[in-house]
């Protein structure tokens, strides 16, 4: 039987999209589902995505996107093979943060969605959408993780052939909010079940109750109570 894929992906950093990801491995766990959760640094380690990493290590900065699309082939198929229920995955399918950076424009990113779509057969695939305002989110990431992390944050989108627009923490902000239509437009054309969940005004227990819940009607899983707090 084919694993439901559920890739976990935000609007912005800030918006607590790791941590949602880890509060839906944790419940469907309990659930008694066989769960495999792929954190976000784990493209550069696992096996089925040796290739990314190895194209990461010549030096281009960038991955070709047919090598995305043959290695989230190879996860599937694998994860498939080993009998897993659930692939719960943060911040991979579809990509589209890493191939606008990397300078591809949306005529490409329409045929690689197309391309992942046929990839990831026979699975069937929920996408988590976690949106927020960008400049509120980054503003939170901030917080979270100090002045520096903000200060690499830009240099990081500044110096990417995508993105070099962008200057300061509010251009930043301009150009997530640019990504995030464009990620709505990619993700309604595609055959997947998409489900937004707004945290602007939810904290993270918040955000994983409605997930939760809205998971809970598309795998035909019984909700259980949310976790003491």
């Amino acid at each position: 039987m084919a694993p439901h894929l559920i890739s976990v992906i935000g609007s912005s950093p800030g918006v607590g999209k790791s941590t949602l990801c880890r509060a839906v491995c944790e419940w469907l766990t309990g659930a008694g589902a066989s769960v495999d959760h792929f954190e976000e640094p784990d493209i550069l380690t696992r096996p089925a995505f040796r290739p990314v990493a190895e194209e990461f290590a010549d030096g281009a900065g960038s991955v070709r996107p047919a090598t995305l699309v043959a290695c989230t082939r190879a996860y599937v198929a694998e994860s498939t093979g080993a009998g897993r229920d659930c692939l719960v995955t943060d911040a991979l399918l579809p990509f589209i943060p890493s191939l606008v950076a990397w300078g591809h424009d949306e005529e490409v990113l329409v045929q690689v969605m197309d391309e992942l779509t046929r990839a990831v057969e026979p699975a069937e695939v929920t996408v988590v959408y976690v949106h927020d305002d960008p400049g509120t989110a980054l503003r939170r990431a901030i917080e979270r993780e100090g002045d520096a992390w903000g200060d690499w944050y830009v240099r990081k989108l500044a110096g990417s052939p995508g993105t070099r627009a962008v200057h300061d923490l509010a251009s930043a902000a301009d150009h997530l909010r640019r990504e995030a239509e464009l990620t709505r437009r990619l993700l309604a054309r595609s055959p997947w079940r998409v489900l937004t969940v707004d945290v602007g005004t939810l904290d993270a227990h918040e955000a994983a109750d409605r997930t939760r819940s809205r998971l809970a009607d598309v795998l035909g899983i019984p909700e259980a109570p949310a976790p003491a707090r």
